[in-house]
């Protein structure tokens, strides 16, 4: 099969990306730079020159291709629009990756006891932060594209942890957090720490994604979800790790200042505990890693997590 993937220099697409390739299938890459393209040879995945921005490159090379899985940036609606128009009526694959923000909310770090299920954000009348209604949009339009010939699915991923297998080697979370308890000597999460994200490991991560290739049926939206886990406790098995005493709280705007609205408030201060029921039971979904506690305390290395 030849597969079209965006985000093939990041930490998802290139783990993908890098899967893919030893399973024998071909893999033609986005690269927006000479550097990117050179990267990208040397995995084995052929470069394509150009950006998100760039319709024309983006309808020509899903056309080209046997499937497309759109992993570069949840929020980028042009990219979408390109591949639907592309794709409508081929009865392709298009997977194109979330993420569990969605059901996130301003929570500065105090838990909270909703469990989202992907009925629930299914329904019509839902509607999420206005923050997020935007990337709802965009997963709405990706679901629509099953009703006119494009099996399209919508992976949601939650707090990705473990070592990228391509070029990138960091998630985004666990390393925010990491360093900046280097770089302070302290590590740190927003108030109390309370508030609580599922997790998943990236080589569970890649492996359905792997699946939904050629088995997720039109239409099929995945939470991607294996466990979950306190910032606290988070902040605590990474201080252990880099041999700190106890995480401390943080006010959000402190918070804000070091990381940005959008890490600070949605990615490390929000809850989003989702349940996953339909990846497991379309695709036979069994994550092998279970504990994001026990890789920090396992893997977590010097660096960067």
């Amino acid at each position: 099969m030849r597969i079209f993937l965006t985000g093939a220099t990041g930490y998802i697409g290139g783990s993908i990306g890098v899967r893919l390739i030893a399973e024998g299938h071909t893999v033609a890459g986005l690269a927006r730079s000479d550097a990117s393209a050179d990267a990208l040879r040397r995995i084995g995945i052929e470069p394509v020159a150009g950006t998100l921005d760039d319709r024309d490159v983006l309808v020509r090379a899903a056309s080209e291709a046997d499937a497309v899985i759109n992993a570069a940036d949840s929020d980028h609606a042009g990219a979408v629009e390109a591949f639907v128009a592309a794709l409508q009526g081929s009865g392709k694959p298009f997977l194109h990756t979330s993420g569990s923000s969605i059901v996130g909310e301003d929570a500065r770090g105090e838990a909270s006891d909703k469990v989202w299920t992907e009925e629930e954000v299914l329904a019509p009348g839902w509607q999420p932060a206005e923050d997020k209604a935007a990337r709802v949009a965009i997963d709405r339009r990706v679901l629509a594209a099953a009703d006119h010939g494009v099996r399209s699915a919508v992976l949601c991923n939650t707090l990705i942890y473990g070592h990228g297998r391509g070029l990138a080697r960091d998630s985004v979370q666990i390393p925010l957090l990491v360093r900046q308890a280097e770089s302070s000597g302290v590590a740190r999460h927003i108030g109390p720490g309370a508030n609580i994200w599922s997790t998943v490991h990236v080589d569970d991560v890649v492996e359905l994604y792997v699946r939904a290739l050629t088995r997720a049926p039109a239409g099929a939206f995945y939470f991607v979800e294996s466990g979950e886990a306190s910032f606290k406790a988070i902040t605590d098995a990474i201080a252990a790790a880099l041999g700190q005493g106890p995480a401390q709280p943080w006010d959000i705007d402190s918070a804000i200042a070091a990381w940005g609205y959008e890490p600070a408030v949605y990615a490390l201060g929000s809850n989003s505990r989702v349940r996953d029921a339909a990846a497991r039971a379309d695709l036979d979904w069994q994550p092998e890693h279970t504990s994001v506690l026990d890789w920090i305390r396992e893997d977590l290395s010097g660096a960067s997590a």
